[in-house]
């Protein structure tokens, strides 16, 4: 079904919502508990995390930003003008306006499962920039999916920053590439940000910031089952923890009971020890190479890698191989 808002044309692939209640109930029955990340993003967890992105210690947002701006003539020359870009995620599209006038698409197509959110936000793109072509497709992006055509356009140019690649496990990541390849077809190409392996310190920073936000986001998941599924977690006997397991290469993040207790979500019971943990996200970090190994047994072709001078954090430019 496609219809059009404002300027905005809308292509709405009716994407299937994973069942809040089932989700908790499943991820709290398992041996090790779990609440999968995706359910962070209300609307006050979403504002949290646009206030995340601000923090001193929080450097991946500023840092690709930096990138991004640095190598946007480079990544124009590279990609050429006329391309279809697809941003996967779109949230804000806060990212890609850094790429919109120097890359000169053909279309700018945005996708997100959050249809308000995609609406709103492409909307005010298409007002600030009335010439160019904006496609709204709401749609689980990380699900089967086929994208519109747009006849007598040029190849697709794949965009997927935030280092969001790293909430996947590296096979549910390789699956994700090889997705995003056969989606962009014949001739495309995709850039990608990816948080890199560095000093465990700074990592850990990074998820316990000094003034607590982070804690808040996560607990946030709590409060959205208390107030929608008619829990009663008491926010105050959890705690947030953020640690580096250096053996995945990943930051994990946890919410930790401080005794026994129960709890209760739409009517089922659930126990706790004390001590016991919800690990509720993965951030997985790698080194270029890593990467590039990755999206290389994917189908895609590392073209070029740009990095901020302290080594902090990566974006890649692939082609289809």
């Amino acid at each position: 079904m496609s219809a059009r808002r404002a300027a905005v044309e809308v292509h709405d692939l009716a994407p299937e919502q994973e069942d809040f209640r089932d989700a908790v109930w499943a991820g709290l029955g398992r041996p090790q508990k779990t609440l999968p990340c995706k359910f962070f993003y209300d609307a006050h967890g979403s504002a949290l995390f646009d206030a995340i992105c601000e923090l001193p210690e929080y450097y991946p947002t500023r840092t690709e930003l930096s990138i991004l701006r640095d190598c946007a003539d480079e990544l124009a020359a590279l990609a050429g003008p006329g391309r279809v870009l697809v941003e996967y995620g779109s949230g804000s599209s806060t990212k890609v306006r850094l790429l919109l006038d120097t890359l000169s698409p053909a279309a700018y197509m945005a996708l997100d499962i959050s249809r308000e959110h995609l609406l709103a936000a492409t909307a005010a793109l298409a007002q600030e920039r009335p010439a160019l072509r904006v496609l709204a497709v709401c749609a689980d992006y990380t699900g089967t999916l086929r994208l519109p055509e747009i006849p007598g356009s040029a190849a697709r140019l794949g965009f997927f920053p935030g280092s969001t690649i790293g909430n996947f496990t590296p096979l549910e990541a390789a699956r994700f590439l090889g997705a995003m390849h056969r989606q962009l077809g014949p001739g495309g190409a995709l850039v990608i940000g990816v948080d890199l392996k560095k000093d465990p310190a700074i990592l850990e920073a990074a998820y316990n910031d000094a003034a607590g936000v982070t804690a808040a986001f996560n607990l946030n998941l709590l409060e959205r089952i208390n107030r929608e599924l008619d829990g009663d977690f008491d926010l105050a006997a959890f705690a947030h923890r953020a640690v580096y397991n250096p053996q995945a290469g990943r930051v994990e993040m946890h919410l930790e009971s401080t005794a026994a207790r129960h709890a209760t979500v739409a009517g089922r019971r659930f126990a706790f020890a004390a001590g016991e943990r919800i690990h509720t996200e993965n951030s997985y970090k790698y080194t270029v190479a890593q990467f590039q190994q990755l999206a290389t047994q994917t189908g895609f072709h590392p073209r070029r890698v740009w990095t901020d001078p302290a080594g902090l954090f990566s974006v890649h430019y692939l082609t289809r191989a």
